[in-house]
């Protein structure tokens, strides 16, 4: 997804919670109608909005706005963490052969599902693999799992190396590969 697609999602992901915290709190009287109708010019609806007041609602009407109000704050946020990668850069795909006729590209999801399978394959329970990518290579976080039978450091060792056999056999592209012990297997 390119940087223009990332902007539109995260400035729709910004309409859709601001628009509705502005709309309630014009509702419930704490901005004054005219302050909103300065800033935006939308006289009509503001009026509409600033006549209404919280005691003229029933109550299945305010469960109405209550249930679609929580759809759409859930519906921003899910854009929102999605667009939001809190300082890693993650792709969402990445060329491993670019010869004419030959093009190869892996997305991000196939790299996790076979960090997770490499991991599991020598032993390590419960894993779970998140990316991040710099100049088309990947750095892979995998947390595991460790059965009480075995040794910590001697799995996540074997993990790591595996993650990176597995991950280069296919040709993709990896900055490092770290391994987290998150507990043992119950």
């Amino acid at each position: 997804m390119n940087a223009l697609n990332r902007l539109i999602l995260l400035i729709l992901a910004l309409l859709l919670l601001v628009v509705p915290v502005v709309l309630l709190l014009v509702f419930f009287g704490v901005v004054p109608a005219g302050i909103v109708n300065q800033y935006t010019g939308y006289k009509s609806a503001v009026g509409a909005v600033g006549g209404l007041s919280a005691s003229s609602v029933t109550t299945g009407t305010r469960t109405i706005i209550a249930i679609v109000g929580a759809i759409v704050a859930i519906l921003a946020l899910l854009l929102l963490l999605r667009e939001l990668t809190f300082g890693r850069m993650v792709s969402r795909s990445t060329v491993m052969d670019d010869t004419p006729g030959r093009e190869t590209v892996i997305t991000a999801n196939a790299v996790k599902t076979l960090a997770e399978s490499a991991a599991r394959e020598v032993g390590a329970e419960s894993p779970s693999a998140s990316l991040a990518s710099t100049k088309g290579s990947y750095t892979v976080f995998t947390g595991i799992q460790v059965p009480h039978s075995d040794n910590y450091t001697e799995l996540a060792a074997r993990a790591r190396e595996n993650i990176r056999r597995v991950l280069g056999d296919q040709g993709v592209p990896l900055k490092d590969v770290e391994v987290t012990v998150r507990g043992s297997a119950s």
